[in-house]
């Protein structure tokens, strides 16, 4: 058990790590995306960069999933890395088909990319979930008149007081 934790921590980190170098290049393309197109709004914009920020965090979780296969064919437990990268893809995304098993010593490197997966998932998720309401936010802040707020007196005429 020692040996699956001192084996998958390290790899653990690197998927952190990855994580939060896709997240901040996502979020920095997403803030440069919005600015350059302040003023040029439409729909399909709004599409393209739900889109972009999607795939980025897609790609993200992928490179991931190709990091623990690389793993476990350094560890000699598959023979061609597409078995591998399948294996791996069901470990990270939680599936847990049990098709195919890795070896008794390394058995418990599989619950750790699950729990790796479950998190940069989640990640991935928010990071969306905050792209969708910031495009909402935007539509509706678009969609208010470019009038200053109403006056009291305005509002209430006849009200003394």
């Amino acid at each position: 058990m020692l040996l699956n934790l001192l084996t998958g921590l390290p790899v653990m980190l690197l998927c952190l790590l990855l994580q939060a170098i896709f997240l901040a290049m996502c979020l920095r393309q997403y803030v440069r995306f919005r600015h350059a197109r302040q003023g040029r709004d439409s729909q399909w914009l709004d599409i393209l960069l739900l889109s972009m920020v999607m795939l980025l965090m897609l790609l993200g979780n992928f490179v991931q999933m190709a990091i623990w296969a690389a793993l476990f064919m350094l560890l000699g437990e598959f023979g061609e890395f597409a078995t591998a990268l399948y294996h791996s893809g069901v470990n990270f995304a939680t599936l847990g088909y049990g098709d195919i098993v890795m070896s008794e010593r390394w058995r418990l490197l599989g619950p750790l990319e699950a729990a790796n997966g479950i998190l940069m998932f989640g990640v991935s998720t928010s990071v969306m979930t905050a792209a969708v309401m910031d495009v909402i936010k935007h539509n509706l802040a678009r969609l208010q008149p470019n009038e200053p707020p109403a006056r009291r007196d305005d509002v209430f005429p006849n009200h003394k007081g």
